[in-house]
């Protein structure tokens, strides 16, 4: 039998010191986690399309220039925008600060005393056989050097993870991006929907400001009641009344567009087309599969898992031995005079440590379980944002669906409606209908024509929670943050450490 080589005995010595201690490694009373679940359905409920519409950069996405440049406003001034811009290099500070402590670490001392020994010891009786004094002072300086050697890649683990928290965190500012532009977009076609009510209401106000003189002149000819008449007023004061409470919401709506924006309340620069002529635009949203790149909340969760994996590599590791080596070179002399005497007062040493954790491991056990319940939570959470993307998208394409047909109808009742005013007039001047038919013509007609209105809101508002819901409105050029951070190059920088 050929004699084993010195070198594979040592490589088979460590391989096996390394199975006893990760046998002595405790499992976490959960378990630990398992892979997520990263299937998702082929189409959403049978529809499919080869395009995408999350993949619009949102200055071409909306038409009006009015938003856009709302929405441009709101990415520079936004604070919460701003505060999370502020998170990711708070992160990426994190990255330095995990890479620095598996690299070599040097530094510069100086350092002065007084040192008595006393005389009833060792060192004491030494000095007075020697006739060194009892009082000594004590002068050095020196570099100073500390290394702990990555043998298992935990420090290298610990990097990596606030890599990923970093990336992670610029999805998170992704996300605020997507909803930011989703509610300006919402807001502002909800101001649109406002002017087209007030106009309406200010419409059928001069509407019924005629009816009231035409029933005013009928009683005083006598062919008409006082009650008609008190009737056909009270209505007029309701739609006056309606006007105010529309021109408050108009108010409140511009105010909450200026607060999106960062900036105090002035009036909002909007289109003033008719709001009803307005299209949606045809939405086209892909497979389900594409949520996974193109939804920052999933990108987000992605990384906060990678991360949390990582912790919990590095939370094994900590169970394994340590290496470490300090070194120190420099001059030390208790006479100033002769400090920097060559090689009498010269300093050096070199120092190598193993460390290996036996007994009161529990701060160990402690960390190690607790990582192993984050990486399960972070697999759930990735989980339920894959779940919740899908089931968003599917709803708004419904929604939109839905929308669509409700709203033809309904342009359909305020077309008969409308008829029916002039019908009822006609009637009522010739005394064939009472006043009681004008007024509930003219109630459902302006009740139908507000209804209208806000369907229309409703399927713009369904068009850009749709857009959001694919993952669109993150990007402004390409796939390059809105901050100028560059996450590819901490993946690449990722991939290198590893």
């Amino acid at each position: 039998m050929p004699e084993t080589s010195p070198r594979t005995r040592h490589a088979l010595a460590a391989t096996l010191a390394t199975s006893i201690i990760a046998g002595c490694i405790p499992t976490p009373p959960g378990g630990t986690a398992r892979d997520p679940n990263r299937e998702v359905p082929e189409s959403y409920g049978g529809l499919r399309d080869t395009r995408n519409s999350g993949l619009i950069v949102w200055s071409e996405f909306f038409e009006d220039p009015h938003l856009t440049a709302l929405i441009e406003t709101a990415l520079r001034n936004n604070q919460e925008l701003n505060i999370a811009i502020q998170e990711t290099w708070i992160a990426n500070s994190e990255i330095v600060a995990r890479r620095g402590e598996y690299l070599p670490r040097l530094g510069f001392g100086l350092d002065g005393g007084v040192e008595h020994v006393g005389r009833f010891t060792s060192q004491g009786q030494s000095d007075e056989a020697n006739g060194v004094a009892a009082t000594l002072q004590d002068y050095g300086f020196g570099l100073y050097a500390s290394w702990e050697i990555d043998v298992w890649g935990r420090l290298h683990d610990l990097a990596n993870a606030a890599a990923h928290r970093y990336l992670g965190s610029i999805e998170g500012r992704n996300l605020i991006v997507t909803r930011l532009v989703a509610e300006i977009a919402s807001h502002y076609y909800e101001l649109m929907a406002l002017d087209r009510q007030l106009e309406v209401v200010t419409d059928n106000i001069e509407l019924q400001e005629n009816a009231l003189e035409l029933v005013n002149a009928q009683f005083q000819a006598g062919r008409a009641t006082s009650l008609a008449m008190r009737r056909f007023e009270a209505e007029l004061r309701d739609m006056q009344s309606s006007q105010y409470a529309i021109q408050q919401r108009i108010v409140e709506t511009e105010n909450q567009l200026n607060f999106l924006a960062g900036r105090f309340p002035q009036p909002i620069e909007r289109s003033t087309l008719d709001f009803l002529a307005l299209e949606p635009p045809e939405m086209s949203v892909g497979v389900p599969a594409q949520l996974l790149e193109n939804r920052p909340d999933i990108r987000q969760a992605e990384h906060e898992m990678a991360a949390a994996d990582l912790d919990v590599s590095a939370a094994r590791a900590a169970f394994y031995p340590s290496l470490g080596i300090d070194g120190v070179i420099g001059f030390q002399s208790y006479d100033l005079t002769k400090l920097v005497t060559t090689p009498d007062s010269l300093l050096f040493g070199i120092f190598a440590r193993i460390f290996a954790p036996i007994l009161n491991r529990n701060g160990l056990k402690a960390d190690y379980f607790r990582a192993n319940s984050q990486e399960m939570m972070a697999v759930l959470h990735y989980e339920r944002a894959v779940l919740t993307a899908v089931i968003e998208v599917s709803n708004r394409v419904s929604l939109i669906r839905n929308l669509s047909q409700g709203y033809d109808l309904k342009e359909q009742q305020v077309e008969q409606l409308t008829q029916s005013i002039e019908i009822s007039n006609q009637l009522f001047n010739s005394g064939r209908a009472d006043y009681l038919e004008v007024l509930t013509t003219r109630k459902e007609s302006l009740a139908a024509q507000i209804e209208l209105i806000e369907m229309k809101q409703r399927q713009m508002e369904a068009t850009v929670t749709l857009y959001q819901a694919l993952g669109g409105g993150w990007r402004r050029s390409g796939l390059e943050p809105a901050d100028g951070s560059d996450p590819e190059a901490a993946e690449e920088s990722e991939e290198a450490d590893r």
